[in-house]
């Protein structure tokens, strides 16, 4: 049986960044030791739609997952392990912030069985971190790894936000090198984006802040591919790199149209031909999920907690598989790919692969379909082509 994916979502953090549009919620902290609880009597609903199937990989985002003391990590992944097959070789991956982290805090992770850490440093410049509404400094991020190779981290990833508002290529460049002579084993390097209902895209309509300017990102993106090559490090998804053996199993999943159980509010699954989330207001979804648990407990109720599903057909897997593999630079195994579905990509978009490859965004051989480097900078244009109707249908 092929291996699954756990994410957990920690949807706490201390305060809430102006760019971010994921669930999240600053000043709930007091709700972290029943949040955990909640989690784990979630995980108890899905152990028999999970059933024998392993767990590959365990992955807690948020949010600031770091913001959950050891002793709760410690249940919470007792928890999974007596619910789940977890395997034994499994990644189990935290996201953390800079300022949340402490020796003895990485040391009890590892203790418990986290293998990976992601750090959300942003930039190793304390204006633009100040400009993103990060609480952290520079020197709180410089501590954090070194906290991190402290607690005897091996596998460290190190997040950061390039192309923000009037940032010059030699500011990007900066933190870029400070960030290779840590010499971390993956990164992730992430366009500032412009999400709308954010504060950001708010102060950007009412003139305070400037755009991002699509072509400086372009300018950032182009000379970080080369940076990062010249480094040794190998360029596997649009918009992350590692060490050889060290790319983000948890993500793959992803990426490769596998299947993942989503815990918390907010959470997002994939599972037997569905995709579905749950509600996103913390006390909703704990609400939810006790009722849930009693319907089940009297053989009466749906998992009520989840707020929406959508059947996943034939054509839209397909689409969903090419959306998905062609993030990953390797791009897509034409051969998997007829023995996952019974057909030839051609057979489905031969138009538009003719389309994009006379762009110069596609590249075609007879075993693989993928982006080109200029395409890799247009990819959502042809995403967009590539998706089908969606029908969401009742959960």
């Amino acid at each position: 049986m092929s291996g699954i994916g756990l994410y957990l979502h920690i949807p706490f953090c201390t305060a809430k960044c102006g760019y971010c549009d994921f669930n999240s919620y600053a000043n709930h902290e007091h709700l972290i030791p029943s949040y955990a609880e909640t989690l784990l009597k979630e995980a108890q609903l899905w152990r028999q739609t999970v059933g024998t199937r392993p767990v590959a990989t365990v992955f807690f985002g948020g949010g600031t997952p770091s913001l959950n003391p050891v002793a709760e990590m410690r249940t919470i992944i007792d928890g999974v392990r007596s619910t789940f097959v977890v395997s034994p070789d499994a990644e189990i991956s935290l996201e953390a912030n800079p300022g949340s982290l402490s020796v003895d805090y990485l040391r009890g992770l590892r203790e418990i069985g986290f293998n990976r850490i992601s750090i959300g440093v942003q930039s190793f410049d304390d204006e633009e971190l100040v400009a993103l509404d990060r609480i952290h400094t520079a020197a709180d991020a410089r501590a954090a790894f070194a906290s991190a190779r402290e607690a005897r981290f091996d596998n460290v990833n190190l997040d950061f936000i390039y192309g923000l508002p009037e940032q010059p290529l030699a500011a990007w460049r900066r933190t870029l090198e400070e960030a290779l002579a840590l010499a971390p084993e993956h990164l992730s390097l992430y366009a500032l984006t412009v999400e709308e209902g954010t504060p950001l895209a708010r102060d950007i309509a009412r003139g305070r802040v400037a755009s991002p300017d699509p072509d400086v990102q372009a300018e950032h993106y182009e000379w970080t591919q080369d940076r990062l090559a010249a480094a040794g490090y190998e360029h596997y998804e649009i918009s992350n790199w590692a060490r050889p053996g060290r790319r983000c199993a948890h993500n793959l999943i992803y990426w490769r149209n596998g299947e993942y159980l989503g815990l918390g509010a907010g959470a997002h699954s994939h599972l037997h031909g569905v995709r579905f989330s749950t509600v996103l207001l913390p006390n909703r979804y704990a609400e939810l999920v006790d009722a849930s648990a009693a319907g089940i407990a009297d053989g009466s109720g749906p998992m009520r907690q989840v707020a929406g599903a959508e059947q996943i057909t034939p054509e839209l897997a397909i689409a969903d598989e090419l959306i998905l593999g062609l993030r990953l630079v390797e791009g897509i195994d034409r051969g998997a790919f007829r023995r996952r579905y019974g057909r030839d990509v051609r057979d489905v978009y031969g138009a538009i692969v003719d389309e994009f490859v006379g762009y110069g965004l596609l590249e075609e051989t007879a075993s693989h379909l993928r982006l080109t480097r200029r395409g890799r900078l247009l990819s959502n244009e042809l995403f967009q082509r590539l998706l089908p109707e969606r029908e969401p249908v009742s959960a």
